[in-house]
């Protein structure tokens, strides 16, 4: 039997090819291969570039698939598979993510990257704000969606207590059918009537490297500290009934942040607020890039 995922992603990938957008594969450094969605064609240097970072479960394309489609024609657009991801990977040991943080920049400033707005989810959120703080002559903004800056010991230890999970892993990376439906379950405001079929299809295909993205989920979890002091505005987005990132945590974090930092909840959407209410979240995304590249701007995004 044919697996679904299988089957669309030749044809999502086509779209995005129709949209503007191709598959690059960067050496960062010996041995560590990172994939970058890239414009097909040399951006006008008018246009402001995105970069899109990934969350946990599927690589960037599957992750940013509908704000691709909307924003491309305005923005260049740039989608990262992370290492252990889509078609990303590294022999170096070292899983932190300052690795990613750091592989991602390399990669975008090969692509001839000279500023951009960072747009994280979850992991990806993470990973954007690392991005941040280590070149911020890189990054003008960050549109963080249901991330935290940090996964500290005690966000982390709080947040499993509530789902009920006794580690990341068991939730982030299922070995079952019935692993891979609470994972969206938890995932979403209100989980669709999806086949268990299509699960087990998802259970073959979205969680291959598990030793190394098990490495990765340990190497997320830091001890408590002070949140960095980010020269760049924050816009925070979540959804109203995110069970991983609650809205309280999300209020916590912004008060934390400062007058840098907005806050935009989602209604009737959970963790995975760009996938259940895409037109919603591109609405709010798009108000967001539209407050970051007004007029006034005229910082050039290429070298």
């Amino acid at each position: 039997m044919v697996n679904t995922i299988k089957l669309y992603q030749p044809l999502l990938r086509a779209a995005m090819k129709l949209a503007g957008v191709r598959p690059r594969k960067i050496e960062i450094e010996q041995g560590t291969v990172m994939n970058f969605w890239a414009p097909t064609r040399t951006p006008n240097k008018n246009k402001n570039a995105v970069v899109f970072l990934h969350g946990f479960v599927g690589d960037g394309m599957i992750t940013w698939q509908f704000q691709v489609l909307a924003l491309a024609r305005k923005y260049a657009v740039y989608v990262v598979d992370l290492l252990f991801f889509g078609g990303s990977t590294t022999g170096d040991s070292r899983r932190t993510v300052d690795f990613q943080a750091e592989c991602v920049a390399k990669g975008l400033v090969e692509l001839g990257l000279q500023r951009c707005t960072v747009v994280g989810f979850s992991y990806g959120g993470m990973v954007a704000f690392k991005l941040a703080e280590l070149r911020p002559e890189l990054v003008k903004s960050v549109v963080a969606t249901c991330s935290v800056p940090l996964l500290t010991e005690s966000i982390s230890k709080e947040r499993l207590e509530r789902l009920e999970f006794p580690t990341w892993s068991e939730l982030l990376l299922p070995n079952s059918v019935d692993g891979v439906k609470k994972l969206f379950e938890v995932g979403s405001h209100k989980l669709p009537r999806i086949p268990n079929c299509v699960f087990k299809d998802g259970l073959e295909v979205m969680f291959d490297y598990r030793k190394e993205r098990a490495e990765l989920l340990e190497a997320l979890v830091i001890p408590d500290k002070d949140l960095p002091d980010y020269s760049q505005n924050v816009h925070l987005v979540c959804g109203e009934d995110d069970k991983i990132f609650n809205v309280g945590l999300m209020k916590d974090i912004k008060e934390k942040l400062g007058n840098k930092a907005t806050l935009q909840c989602i209604e009737k959407a959970g963790h995975l607020a760009m996938l259940e209410r895409p037109f919603v979240y591109n609405k709010c995304l798009k108000r967001i890039l539209a407050s970051i590249y007004d007029k006034r701007s005229n910082e050039l995004s290429y070298e």
